[in-house]
């Protein structure tokens, strides 16, 4: 039951203001003495008929609850703390908050922040460079320092395979000025893989180099190896059979007949030196 007198001072409540607590009742000075919070701005005490504004422990009269930079009431207002200090959010923004990779401006507390690559962008700034619709979390490729979402980078900027038709993202092979991926570019005989061998093209497709010694290599009448064109390689023909440069020579002293007069005598050909003693 609540009593007449303070039950601190003991004086009578009759016809004056008083607190209850705790099942007790107490004068307004008493209360105060006894239980009014410190401003942590003021350090007065904040008495029973002021408003009492807290934040994690602390408390600040209504007047002292302000931006400890700029001095704006942060009553009924967005504030963030740093150091134990109470800021505005626009105080705040300028001292700590990330600035955006695209406008500059700072990203204020509570928004919501794209981050990528180390860099930080507001979510209304992190658009595709060409579409200009928001990348969010979906899949994106970065070109020259912009962003593009993936339909939009394939479509201005991506080779595509010339085998499969699809999108080339790395690497790739170049071949009759066609790009290829390293994979698709196979041999057109045994469809081993080409990238970083040699090869060898006929009628516009590529071949290996055994390949294309089994379908379509000449062989040497001397030697019986294969002739190719590899390397630029350079090779005699006459009637109907073909010799490597190399190969080309006098079957009785051996000596080069590359561009020098010879005869033949059934198979085997000579200069003219050897074919005039025959």
């Amino acid at each position: 039951m609540t009593s007449n007198h303070c039950h601190y001072c003991m004086e009578s409540l009759l016809g004056r203001k008083y607190v209850f607590r705790e099942e007790n009742s107490y004068c307004v000075t008493c209360y105060d003495d006894l239980f009014a919070s410190s401003c942590e701005e003021c350090k007065k005490p904040i008495e029973c008929d002021a408003k009492d504004l807290a934040y994690k422990g602390h408390h600040w009269h209504e007047a002292c609850f302000k931006c400890a930079k700029c001095n704006h009431s942060l009553v009924e207002n967005p504030f963030a703390a740093k150091d134990e200090l109470l800021l505005c959010t626009q105080c705040y923004s300028n001292e700590y908050s990330s600035k955006c990779f695209h406008c500059q401006k700072a990203i204020m507390p509570g928004s919501r922040k794209m981050e990528f690559k180390g860099s930080c962008w507001h979510e209304t700034c992190f658009v595709c460079q060409y579409c200009r619709q928001p990348l969010g979390t979906k899949p994106l490729i970065t070109k020259d320092n912009e962003n593009y979402c993936v339909p939009c980078f394939e479509k201005q900027f991506a080779h595509h395979c010339y085998s499969c038709k699809k999108m080339i993202t790395t690497g790739g092979v170049t071949y009759h000025d066609q790009p290829w991926h390293k994979e698709c570019f196979l041999c057109a005989g045994c469809k081993k893989q080409l990238s970083g061998q040699r090869f060898i093209s006929k009628d516009d497709h590529p071949y290996c180099l055994d390949c294309f010694r089994k379908l379509y290599a000449k062989t040497c009448a001397a030697c019986n190896k294969p002739i190719t064109a590899l390397g630029g390689a350079k090779f005699i023909s006459f009637e109907e059979r073909q010799w490597h440069n190399a190969c080309f020579n006098c079957v009785k002293c051996s000596i080069s007949l590359v561009g020098q007069g010879f005869l033949t005598q059934q198979d085997d050909i000579l200069c003219r030196e050897c074919g005039s003693a025959a």
